[in-house]
C-alpha cells in the first residue's frame, strides 16, 4: 500500500504543474501521447496540450486562429485514481467536457485516452 501510494504521489507530481503538449506523431489507436513543451519536436504547424495545476485549474492550448497557442481556463478533478474530469469554461468558445484517464506516464512520456463527458 505504501508503496503503490508512493508511486502515484511522484507520478502526480511528474503529471501536475506542467505544460503537455500533444506529440500526434506517437499516437497509437485512441491512446494520445503527450511530451513536455521542454521536449524537441519535430516540425509542426502547431500543437495543442494542456496543463493541470495543483489548485484544480486547468488550461487548454489551442492553435489561436494567427498561430500560436491560445490558453483557454477550466477546473478539473479526480474522477478516480488514474483518471480526471476536465472542465474547460467557454470564454468565447465551446464549453468542453471531458475524461482523461492516463494510460501510462514514464520518462516524460504521457498517455492518455480522452473520452467526452457526457454527464450534466
Amino acid at each position: 500500500m505504501l508503496l503503490s501510494n508512493t508511486c502515484r504521489k511522484k507520478a502526480e507530481a511528474e503529471l501536475l504543474g506542467q505544460t503537455w503538449l500533444h506529440s500526434y506523431e506517437e499516437d497509437q489507436d485512441d491512446i494520445q501521447v503527450y511530451r513536455p513543451n521542454s521536449y524537441d519536436f519535430p516540425p509542426s504547424r502547431g500543437r495543442t496540450g494542456f496543463a493541470l495545476e495543483r489548485e484544480g485549474v486547468a488550461k487548454q492550448y489551442v492553435i489561436a486562429p494567427a498561430d500560436g497557442l491560445e490558453e483557454q481556463i477550466g477546473l478539473w478533478e479526480y474522477k478516480d485514481k488514474n483518471t480526471v474530469l476536465v472542465h474547460i469554461q467557454g470564454n468565447g468558445h465551446p464549453e468542453q467536457r471531458y475524461t482523461m484517464q492516463v494510460v501510462s506516464l514514464k520518462d516524460n512520456v504521457l498517455k492518455v485516452r480522452i473520452t467526452p463527458d457526457v454527464q450534466n
